[in-house]
């Protein structure tokens, strides 16, 4: 339950101003339909962080646990930081006409790749030993962050404090990676 419920709440705030949230707001100016947006995040971020998620727990199997420890305690200092720098998306808001779940689908899963947030997913999928609890909690982060931003766009933007939610999320980044080297040491 640990891992689904800190990777939930690492994801949920880590997302908060990033790009694929900053997608969200643009897709959903742009496309109009918030029920294929919404499947579209979630199948994308279900694929996307299911993959990132075994790399971790296959990671995890190649190297002592001392070791592992470290490069996830590393990994989540360099997560805290990464969390203060904003996101910008890019303005190429050309999307075709391919459907608007299949074009929120491909623009999502290629957004994420190498996003703080898949990062994360590794980690957290190397530091526990739950796939399915990291990648259900990852993908409901990502839902967390998401749904509102499709539902209330630009106005949602602009009522929340970005660079509060930055914090909070570094801070939380940086108290995993400190909870990571204090984790008891395993002997098998």
């Amino acid at each position: 339950m640990e891992a689904f419920f800190l990777s939930t709440l690492i994801v949920t705030l880590a997302e908060m101003g990033d790009k694929t949230q900053l997608l969200s707001f643009v897709l959903a100016a742009k496309l109009k339909r918030k029920g294929p947006i919404i499947l579209g995040i979630f199948f994308a971020t279900l694929a996307n962080h299911f993959a990132a998620g075994y790399l971790g727990a296959w990671l995890a199997g190649l190297v002592s646990f001392q070791t592992l420890q470290w490069i996830v305690a590393v990994s989540f200092f360099a997560f805290g930081a990464w969390a203060l720098i904003p996101d910008k998306l890019e303005e190429n808001r050309n999307i075709r006409d391919a459907g608007v779940f299949l074009t929120t689908l491909v623009a999502f899963f290629l957004v994420e790749m190498g996003d703080k947030t898949q990062l994360a997913t590794i980690a957290l999928a190397a530091r526990y030993d739950s796939l399915v609890a990291v990648v259900m909690g990852t993908t409901l982060g990502m839902m967390f962050a998401n749904i509102p931003a499709v539902w209330m766009g630009e106005t949602l933007a602009q009522r929340i404090n970005m660079k509060v939610m930055r914090w909070v999320a570094a801070a939380l980044f940086v108290v995993l990676g400190i909870l990571s080297l204090l984790a008891p040491v395993r002997t098998s």
